[in-house]
């Protein structure tokens, strides 16, 4: 009892410094995602609750330090905070809400984007009898975030402070969070990351073809075929990573690429949805607004003055 207190609190602790850090990294430069000079890692600051952030996200791990934030995947809603980190294994169109957020009091995130054959290497080095037995494993977890890893963490970005440190010294840092990864209490969906032939792995293939096509008609049967399962398992896994049937997903691809054009392009509102694939304006503005909660046009408007 008394060393889970003391785990606790030096993993609280570390959370602090290492919020200090992120926060002084990303001072003067307003809210958002900001690159740094370790090509992997990004620092996230928003001083403003609720905001909304809909994006396509890659193989990431995002360890919170400070405020606290909800994510929509499909219809299931995650909750997490400080000390706790969240790990996305495939691409997915996710809808994340700051709802804990002051100026004073930011909410901060450090960034970390996954590569599939670093994990390889080290599961290979690691050398240990994995479980085989394959289930069906979310595409997105959340979970504590223990002492090592915080302290990992740390010491990568303290090292944007030495920037002639870090060819050197980032990619051994970099890999024992990797490492951390994997021993922790999701270590099989991170392992399936970079798992050739694993079921994740299979329908990440899918993905990125869905992400190249688009605006085109899917044909359900050529992505199992793509993915080698019959129909119907396809369908099960796919949903069961991602938590939406390939169609809803493609929906969200388009949905978000027709918000970008009219954002940062200039282009009206029919003319996007025609764009990205909608051969109805009027179907293409329902679903826009069941998706961001106004009418194109207006949400775009809104983000405008924001």
């Amino acid at each position: 009892m008394a060393g889970e207190f003391l785990m606790r609190e030096t993993t609280r602790d570390g959370c602090q410094e290492l919020a200090k850090l992120v926060a002084r990294h990303t001072d003067g430069k307003g809210n958002g995602i900001h690159a740094t000079a370790i090509a992997q890692l990004e620092l996230m600051r928003e001083t403003a609750a609720p905001t909304t952030l809909c994006a396509v996200y890659e193989p990431t791990l995002c360890i919170i330090v400070q405020g606290q934030k909800e994510t929509l995947l499909g219809q299931e809603t995650y909750h997490y905070g400080a000390a706790q980190y969240i790990v996305v294994t495939v691409d997915l169109p996710l809808s994340g809400t700051i709802i804990e957020a002051t100026a004073d009091q930011p909410y901060l995130c450090f960034k970390l984007n996954l590569d599939a054959t670093w994990l390889w290497e080290i599961i290979d080095q690691i050398g240990r009898s994995w479980d085989t037995q394959e289930s069906a494993v979310k595409g997105l977890f959340v979970s504590d975030a223990d002492a090592p890893l915080i302290e990992c963490a740390t010491r990568l970005t303290r090292l944007l402070d030495t920037p002639q440190d870090i060819p050197f010294l980032a990619p051994m840092m970099i890999r024992e969070i990797y490492y951390r990864l994997l021993m922790g209490d999701q270590n099989k969906a991170v392992r399936q990351i970079a798992t050739a032939g694993s079921h994740m792995q299979r329908v990440a293939e899918v993905i990125n073809q869905i992400k190249a096509e688009f605006t085109k008609p899917l044909s359900m049967d050529d992505l199992a075929k793509q993915a080698r399962m019959s129909s119907a398992t396809f369908h099960r896994h796919f949903k069961a990573v991602t938590s939406m049937s390939p169609l809803q997903y493609q929906k969200q691809l388009r949905l978000l690429e027709a918000r970008r054009l009219m954002l940062f392009e200039d282009v009206d509102a029919t003319r996007a949805a025609y764009q990205v694939g909608y051969e109805s304006p009027s179907q293409f503005s329902r679903e826009y607004s069941r998706m961001f909660g106004a009418p194109p046009m207006k949400d775009v408007a809104r983000l405008r003055v924001a």
